[in-house]
């Protein structure tokens, strides 16, 4: 697993003015992720990455709600924002959830996929804790599958990467191939679409991951993976198809 000191490093320098910056232009999506969660009172939520608390402020107030992060600068400010004795704060790593498998109703991935080092090891901890038929939220900024990865965006995704978020990441790379199947919503968000929400449902009964995943789940680049995720943009390929 890759080392996030890097990250707990800028965050801390970024704490002060992270709201300003963040705020007011992300309010709108942050709430629609959160209206995509579908919370029910008395339902566990956790949020890994919580940064400053921005989100919680918009969770309902009848949910039992868990926070994490790897800065204690910004766990400070998050703290000052939770709802006295409803919140429990966590510092955490988000690559590597100290919680009990199946936990949770609920997870929400705001803005962390795209910050962690290792995006996929962010969500397939969030998976892991996730219950069965819970829903899992992520809202972040990925690059659009089968678009191509040109050496300059390379290089100036390098540099943005290093002052705190990758720009380059796909929804290829952070969600596990036999999680693909499990996205119920995705749709476009900031940015002309730059910005995504994307849901899946944990499945109840279904099919071991482990079968899932040598079946050979794959997107299909020619999808625009906007709004509900057609059938046809998730191949699940099995021996006898090929």
């Amino acid at each position: 697993m890759q080392r996030n000191a890097h990250s707990e490093w800028l965050y801390r320098l970024y704490a002060p003015v992270y709201d300003l910056a963040m705020r007011t232009q992300f309010a709108r999506a942050r709430a629609r992720a959160i209206e995509l969660l579908e919370l029910q009172p008395g339902e566990r939520v956790l949020l890994p990455g919580v940064g400053t608390g921005l989100d919680l402020e918009l969770l309902p107030a009848d949910v039992r709600v868990s926070a994490a992060d790897l800065s204690p600068a910004m766990m400070q400010r998050a703290r000052a924002r939770g709802r006295r004795g409803a919140v429990m704060f966590e510092i955490m790593d988000a690559m590597a959830l100290a919680f009990g498998t199946g936990v949770f109703d609920a997870v929400l991935l705001s803005l962390i996929v795209s910050v962690v080092p290792d995006g996929r090891a962010a969500f397939a901890e969030a998976w892991r804790v996730l219950r069965p038929g819970g829903r899992l939220v992520i809202f972040d900024k990925f690059l659009p599958e089968g678009r191509p990865l040109t050496p300059l965006r390379r290089a100036v995704g390098g540099v943005i990467a290093w002052l705190g978020t990758d720009p380059n990441r796909r929804l290829s790379d952070v969600v596990t191939p036999e999680t693909l199947a499990a996205i119920e919503v995705d749709e476009p968000s900031l940015l002309g679409g730059q910005y995504r929400i994307v849901r899946l449902r944990k499945p109840v009964a279904d099919r071991p991951a482990a079968e899932m995943a040598s079946s050979g789940v794959s997107l299909n680049p020619s999808c625009d993976f906007h709004k509900r995720l057609p059938r046809s943009c998730v191949a699940l390929m099995r021996p006898d198809d090929k």
